[in-house]
């Protein structure tokens, strides 16, 4: 397998081999310096974003596919009811969420990620709003921390990552109690069944840790369940 033209196993080789305490330092340092950057780039790019919902969903989804026109309208309404939209920045859900956000007059959010494959900034983010990342941790930092709740559409390991990002950290108090809400039950009934079967069973979880997320089908149940969440609260940028 080649990643950017090099062979997959002379990275692996790369990876593991010896390095001087001066080749390490040089490469950790300038490693440092990077994710400095990544960070004060978006913490001054997000600051004034005000209330956002962030929505996950496949990269690979085509725009001709029910999942992409759902995102597309959940984006839509959302930004109808003053919310501003974060999403990956590349196709896909992605895409669908930016494109109706930006169609609805409101803020249309990109957190863009260099990937050899797959990722491409879509058309339908504010330019004033687009950040590029090479790290995807530091990536998670602004959508955890700039996002006042989270829509996950159907998507693979990236879309997982994510979900279970805001849950673990939402789970453990680091992350204020926002609305989690998945989108597509029959998607979701697989997995939601294996943690109650598995890991609520085998006491790894506890059971009002299911209800951290609701699960909806329709893009009026979702921002429904932003909307209700934030009644009784003034309504105030996550910083």
């Amino acid at each position: 397998m080649n990643i950017d033209g090099i062979n997959e196993e002379d990275r692996i080789r790369e990876a593991i081999k010896d390095k001087t305490w001066n080749e390490q330092m040089t490469t950790d340092s300038w490693a440092v310096f990077k994710i400095m950057s990544e960070l004060v780039d978006g913490f001054e790019t997000l600051a004034r974003i005000g209330p956002c919902v962030s929505i996950f969903g496949s990269a690979r989804t085509q725009p001709d596919h029910p999942y992409y026109r759902l995102a597309e309208e959940i984006a839509y309404l959302l930004t109808k009811k003053g919310f501003g939209v974060i999403t990956g920045g590349g196709p896909g859900i992605m895409e669908a969420a930016n494109k109706g956000a930006h169609f609805a007059n409101g803020k249309s959010v990109g957190l863009n990620i260099d990937l050899p494959h797959e990722q491409r900034p879509n058309p339908f983010i504010d330019q004033d709003k687009f950040i590029n990342f090479n790290h995807f941790f530091v990536r998670k930092v602004m959508f955890m921390k700039y996002s006042q709740g989270y829509i996950v559409l159907p998507g693979g390991f990236g879309t997982m990552d994510e979900l279970f990002e805001a849950i673990t950290l939402i789970q453990t108090h680091k992350l204020v109690r926002f609305p989690i809400v998945l989108v597509v039950k029959d998607y979701w009934l697989g997995l939601i069944n294996w943690v109650k079967e598995r890991m609520i069973t085998e006491n790894k979880i506890n059971p009002e840790d299911m209800d951290i997320f609701k699960v909806v089908d329709t893009a009026e149940d979702a921002v429904g369940v932003i909307e209700e969440f934030y009644k009784k609260y003034d309504l105030k940028p996550n910083f």
